[in-house]
């Protein structure tokens, strides 16, 4: 255990005093009451494990556990008259809770966009609406200090026990190796735990300007409700030792407590045929997938850098044993933009998965074989610029189909990545035959718009792109970022562009925008998410990356409605920090979370 310090950073054990200076910090608001329960107390509790320290700010015990995968809404709540909460979801959304009075519903937010779609929209708001979100009643409620800049977008959990009392609670990531649960409602600590180990310090940036000037946790953690004795948080960490040595870690982390579980952490290691994973080489970017009790994680390189693959690993989340690995780019040598690669990294967001466990991705610039095998798949195996659907049947991993595009060689040479930005997972769409189709969209820095099937993603071929859609040009500027889905609309928010809304006809996308907003986001561009109650007060959230960071609201179902922005308010009441990149709002339960470079941003009703 590592309670003292070591170069470039601070002790990793937070004292009682600090602890307490640190949640009265975050607990300030602009002279607003807390509006939620729990217990904002600045006692603390330590607890040591193998890698790291933790830091409670109350005791840890608990009993609240759920069934999730995305968002999940407890939808009936039945209330027996005591105090223990036991906080037991089914799969049709009805929660049994003992205590004291009527519970309200709840939502959690425990994986990025808040599904394994990566649609993006949380249907269950019921709080924030399209009237009173407006700069008179909703603004900067406070905001979460934390150590480092915070680029995985912040998870959330409803009505969850820790020690004696319910609590919402707001986790977040920073890239000093640190991960924090907050009480949403009132800003207090609940607990800090660093995943740094003795002896070792984060990473450094590898002479790349893409996360600096560290690196500690960059992608999306993912929680499991259901796993362990209270729930678990999945986090990727990266660190270097006294050595010089680097290492990646899976981490499996009690949602109450900040504890590591049995057999947590996992040393990343990998082999794929003649191909061996270096974890220096490599850093986590795309956020983490939960499916069918597999972590699956995926890996970008730093800045284009050495021969680099294009890996994908499963992990079983009971005991965290590698279960199985695939290197998208086994043949990847040499140097220059179509040799090396391709590495998965989708500007943070996450591979998709299907009701059948398929899992989604995009792939950036590398290596792709034009020669074909007789099954139209690249005779080497490597999948530059691809969308590619990887089957996991059986425990394996292997790609079952792909597309590629007809130019994508070319765009490979000129660091035009397909996979700048992420992949979404249409619902399914009746085409203008009656037939169901299964779709999914995607995007990169060529502005163009493809729409492909997910029952035959269209291979590859010299001469034409075999997919279901194509709108060239549509996101001029280049897209790096993730998209949003709702009630029949899709949203996209490219490089120096306005953000825009294209519709949805029998399986068809409108071949332009049908709305958009007035002003144009600045590199990278938005990833927007939605908050609504069903499908009334539909609510579009962007952030925009300047300093300060801005937070917008828009009425979904006209862009050029803005309902609200965090510059609106007189005094700067409602500038919440400096700007990031790659960032996606969390809404959930009337408030919504927004990073910056050293905190986290809590925005509501005031």
């Amino acid at each position: 255990m590592f309670t003292g310090r070591y170069p470039g950073r601070p002790s990793s054990l937070l004292s009682i005093a600090a602890l307490a200076v640190l949640a009265a910090l975050a607990a300030c608001t602009r002279s607003v009451s807390n509006d939620g329960s729990g217990d904002n107390s600045t006692t603390s509790t330590t607890s040591t494990g193998s890698t790291g320290t933790t830091t409670t700010g109350t005791t840890t015990t608990g009993t609240g556990t759920s069934t999730s995968t995305g968002t999940t809404t407890t939808g009936t709540t039945t209330t027996t008259g005591t105090t223990t909460t036991t906080g037991t979801t089914t799969t049709t959304g009805t929660t049994t809770t003992t205590g004291t009075g009527t519970t309200a519903a709840g939502t959690d937010v425990v994986t990025y966009k808040n599904d394994v779609q990566r649609t993006g929209q949380n249907l269950t708001e019921t709080v924030l609406t399209t009237t009173n979100v407006a700069s008179a009643t909703f603004g900067l409620l406070r905001s979460l200090p934390v150590d480092g800049k915070v680029d995985a977008q912040p998870l959330y959990l409803s009505k969850l026990t820790v020690g004696t009392a319910s609590h919402n609670v707001a986790f977040v990531a920073t890239e000093n190796d640190s991960v924090y649960a907050f009480d949403s409602d009132t800003g207090g600590l609940l607990w800090m735990v660093s995943l740094t180990p003795t002896g070792e310090t984060t990473s450094d940036a590898h002479s790349c300007n893409q996360v600096t000037p560290q690196i500690g946790v960059t992608a999306t953690p993912v929680i499991d409700r259901t796993a362990g004795a209270h729930g678990t948080i999945f986090v990727v960490a990266m660190t270097k030792d006294a050595s010089g040595n680097y290492h990646q870690r899976l981490h499996a982390l009690d949602v109450t407590s900040g504890a590591e579980v049995t057999g947590s952490p996992k040393e990343i290691t990998a082999t794929y045929l003649t191909t061996t994973f270096a974890p220096g080489q490599y850093e986590e970017r795309a956020a983490l997938l939960l499916v069918n009790g597999t972590v699956y994680t995926s890996w970008t390189s730093h800045c284009d850098a050495g021969a680099y693959g294009g890996w994908v690993m499963g992990y079983s989340e009971t005991t965290l044993a590698q279960t199985a690995v695939l290197n998208v780019a086994p043949g990847a040598a040499g140097s220059g933009y179509s040799s090396q690669g391709p590495a998965i990294w989708m500007s943070g967001g996450g591979p998709a998965a299907d009701s059948s466990g398929n899992v989604y991705l995009l792939t950036g610039n590398g290596r792709f074989e034009t020669t074909l095998n007789a099954s139209g798949f690249p005779s080497g195996g490597d999948y530059g610029n691809s969308f590619l659907k990887i089957s996991t049947s059986g425990g394996t991993l292997a790609v079952a189909d792909y597309f590629a595009l007809k130019n994508g060689v070319t765009e490979s040479g000129n660091d035009v990545d397909l996979g700048s930005g992420g992949i979404l997972l249409l619902p399914d769409l009746t085409d203008g035959t009656g037939t169901v189709r299964h779709l999914a969209v995607g995007a990169g820095k060529d502005g163009n718009l493809y729409v492909v099937s997910r029952d035959s993603l269209g291979k590859f071929s010299a001469t034409t792109n075999n997919i279901w859609q194509e709108l060239d040009g549509a996101l001029s500027g280049g897209v790096w970022g993730t998209a949003a889905w709702f009630n029949g609309t899709l949203y996209y928010g490219p490089n120096g562009g306005t953000l825009r809304a294209f519709s949805v006809a029998t399986a068809q996308l409108s071949s332009a925008a049908v709305s958009q907003t007035s002003i144009q986001f600045a590199y990278p561009g938005t990833s927007p998410v939605i908050s609504a109650n069903a499908t009334a007060n539909a609510i579009v959230w962007a952030y925009e990356n300047t300093t300060p960071a801005v937070l917008h609201a828009y009425d979904a179902t006209n862009l050029a409605h803005e309902l609200y922005n965090s510059n609106q308010a007189a005094n700067g009441r409602d500038q919440f920090g400096g700007g990031n990149k790659f960032i996606a709002p969390t809404v959930a339960d009337g408030k919504v979370f927004v990073a910056t470079t050293a905190s986290v941003g809590v925005f509501g009703l005031l």
